[in-house]
């Protein structure tokens, strides 16, 4: 069965985003009579300008401080895929491809859509997730997950796995009106929007119903709405016309 898929509004790792990350550990598949260790990998492709090693050793320390508070056997580690020659190298491919959780740090979002479309690195994260492997995409992360991705230079395709919808992460109530009226005229009228506050995830399939896990508020405006969906912790949410 395909695994879950987590779509984070920013804020990862960060004190406050602990319902996500004990959510995204329970979300890990059971292989075998009982649960064994949970193998999970850091990709830091979105930070590669910046410090790639810092980023997902923040995320690797927080995976497993909480699998550790909870109770769960978890062993992580930073897959540095930072380039096309990185992205292309089999040792780590099957690295991931092995994983039960892929994170997605954030960073800048036009390097994961420039990075892993065709890579054998991009084409084991989705052999992961159809095994049963959480996929999870935090800011940057997110918004590469999604079919299309805002980037510097515009609006591009993105890794597709969500369709039909441009994520903005770190919104809220103070910043969505700004958001919407900046990029909304971009959006091609198929697509629709969907916020996500920081410390905040939509967490769910492609189809099926989502839940939100997290202190922030989840926007989702369809397409062609004029006026956002708000779905706060607990709820649960229907990405109509869109994933």
């Amino acid at each position: 069965m395909t695994g879950l898929l987590v779509l984070h509004g920013g804020g990862e790792f960060l004190p406050g985003d602990e319902p996500v990350l004990r959510a995204i550990l329970e979300g890990a598949p059971i292989r075998g009579p009982i649960r064994g260790p949970i193998r999970g990998v850091v990709i830091p492709t979105a930070a590669a300008r910046g410090r790639p090693d810092l980023a997902a050793a923040h995320g690797v320390d927080a995976l497993e401080r909480i699998a550790r508070a909870t109770g769960m056997a978890a062993a992580f580690a930073s897959v540095p895929i930072l380039d096309a020659e990185s992205a292309a190298d089999a040792t780590l491919a099957a690295s991931i491809a092995r994983a039960d959780v892929i994170y997605l740090p954030g960073g800048d979002p036009d390097l994961i859509p420039a990075i892993l479309p065709g890579s054998p690195a991009l084409a084991a994260m989705l052999e992961a997730w159809h095994g049963g492997a959480v996929l999870a995409g935090a800011s940057a992360g997110a918004m590469a997950l999604a079919g299309s991705c805002w980037t510097p230079s515009g609006l591009v395709a993105g890794l597709g796995v969500v369709p039909g919808l441009v994520v903005v992460p770190h919104a809220d109530a103070a910043s969505w009106a700004r958001n919407v009226t900046r990029f909304g005229p971009h959006v091609p009228t198929d697509l629709g929007i969907l916020g996500l506050g920081e410390r905040t995830a939509l967490i769910g399939r492609p189809g099926e119903t989502w839940r939100v896990v997290g202190a922030g508020e989840v926007r989702w405006q369809a397409p062609g709405a004029t006026r956002p969906v708000i779905a706060r912790h607990g709820a649960s949410i229907h990405l109509d016309g869109g994933g």
